[in-house]
């Protein structure tokens, strides 16, 4: 195709409607305790307050330094400190705390977990290496012998070493160029070993940890620890298990959309409790064979109701793929509702929604409940060709009802050119520095169209955008 498709759709609705948007969504959504811009502004200068309370152990507890061993050995405390401190908070942000996945977002908690992962190799890598250079320089040894010495004979050392091998392999395959190549399945089960090296660590850290004799040190570790699992536990396994005993999801329908894309349509019971937003997600653990193991995210491809929840997934992995053959009455887990990605976050009366691909997932649902006037909402739907487009007489039907932009932007870029560029969007949306937006697509495509939004004037705390490509 020689150059991008663009059209606009205006009429009311009618015609076939999927069983999962016959009746809109009873439950309203949760009132935040804070707002949730200053929710997110919080957490970090939060965690480095916590990061500079345990440099104050090691202050109050180191009076001189002086010498090549003392200098090293105290760079392995203090990294040894911060590294155990860092471990907790990394599990703390992923899990699921409602007001944090709510309010300040699934994916920016993801990105903040990705980053904090890669300082926590760092540091113990250099508590690893200092603290067994500096030993040896005091006790005048080899440091290889140093090192042997070290994890054979004092306590709780053989845990430690455990610890950091599952640590720093859970951080060689979250690498963003070992994890293209592993399945989100694969992945997920790997990243499970740092709850295992979390708890061997804990040990060490109590028993050789010499900052922690005190009673307030060790009393705060206890409480950071301990803490962590008490909501690690309640959010992540007694809450899905609570809410599928009530919910009783299970499979109803599931539909093709497109080529290689299907909608799972579920029923169960008291669904208005669940207080799900346009825009946000699950994460499904579906009881058939293959797929029972694992818990993937998928966000709502249309309004919660009373009865249904629609999910649209993309043959992207294996358990995406499995995902076709469901049967009807097959049961369904489901944690959340997650993600900041709601109306919640709009500031503007005029709204542009930007979807590429499989993207137009919770852009769809957003399309249909954004409360706007009159030509105030627009959607740009990007894709190759028009066999690529999906929800289609959906899309037309919500454009014609709510008086609002439908635009098709269809053709390769090679013969295209870009038109999501700067200069092709604001020739497409007037104004486009006053409208709040959302975004969601391929990595590649988002950070480009956030680039392009950017240059041509819109302000970054108006462009909303969720991704876990991590």
């Amino acid at each position: 195709m020689g150059t991008a498709v663009r059209r606009t759709a205006r009429t009311t609705p009618g015609g076939r409607r999927p069983p999962a948007v016959h009746t809109r969504h009873q439950g309203a959504p949760r009132r935040p305790l804070l707002p949730p811009w200053l929710l997110a502004r919080l957490v970090p200068p939060a965690v480095a307050a916590g990061a500079a309370a345990v440099l104050v152990l090691w202050w109050q507890d180191t009076y001189a330094v002086t010498g090549a061993d003392q200098w090293l050995t105290g760079a392995g405390r203090i990294t040894g400190l911060l590294a155990g401190y860092t471990a907790p908070v990394l599990l703390l942000l992923m899990a699921r705390i409602p007001a944090l996945e709510r309010d300040v977002g699934a994916d920016r908690l993801a990105r903040w977990h990705a980053v904090g992962g890669r300082y926590l190799v760092g540091l113990i890598t250099v508590h690893v290496l200092t603290v067994i250079w500096g030993y040896a320089l005091t006790a005048h040894r080899a440091v290889v012998g140093e090192g042997v010495q070290m994890v054979l004979h004092y306590p709780d050392m053989l845990k430690a070493t455990a610890a950091t091998l599952l640590i720093l392999g859970t951080g060689a395959v979250s690498a963003r160029a070992a994890r293209r190549r592993l399945g989100y399945e694969t992945w997920y089960y790997l990243h499970l070993a740092t709850y295992l090296a979390v708890a061997l660590g804990f040990a060490h850290q109590l028993t050789n940890g010499a900052d922690l004799g005190r009673g307030v040190g060790r009393a705060a570790w206890y409480v950071l620890y301990l803490g962590t699992i008490a909501l690690l536990g309640w959010y992540r396994l007694v809450v899905p298990f609570l809410r599928d005993r009530r919910h009783r999801l299970r499979v109803v329908e599931v539909r093709p959309e497109g080529p290689g894309v299907v909608s799972v349509h579920l029923t169960g019971e008291r669904l208005a409790e669940l207080r799900a937003e346009p825009g946000q997600f699950f994460r499904l653990q579906f009881l058939a064979p293959g797929l029972r193991w694992a818990a993937n995210p998928y966000s709502l491809s249309a309004p919660p109701t009373d009865r249904f929840l629609r999910f649209t997934v993309k043959d992207l992995g294996g358990h995406s793929a499995a995902l076709a053959g469901l049967r009807p009455g097959t049961r369904v887990r489901a944690e959340g509702p997650y993600g900041a990605f709601t109306s919640r976050r709009r500031t503007q009366r005029r709204v542009l929604l930007i979807a590429g691909g499989v993207g137009i997932t919770p852009i769809r649902a957003l399309f249909e409940t954004l409360p706007t006037g009159s030509g105030d909402l627009t959607l740009l739907y990007r894709a190759r060709e028009e066999d690529d487009l999906l929800f289609r007489r959906e899309l037309e039907q919500i454009a014609r009802a709510r008086s609002a932009r439908l635009h098709y932007l269809l053709g390769r870029r090679a013969e295209t050119g870009d038109p999501l560029s700067a200069a092709s969007l604001g020739r497409s949306v007037p104004q486009l520095a006053r409208h709040d937006v959302y975004l969601c697509g391929p990595p590649a495509m988002t950070a480009a169209t956030v680039r392009a939004l950017r240059a041509a004037g819109v302000p970054a705390r108006r462009i909303h955008h969720e991704s876990f490509d991590l």
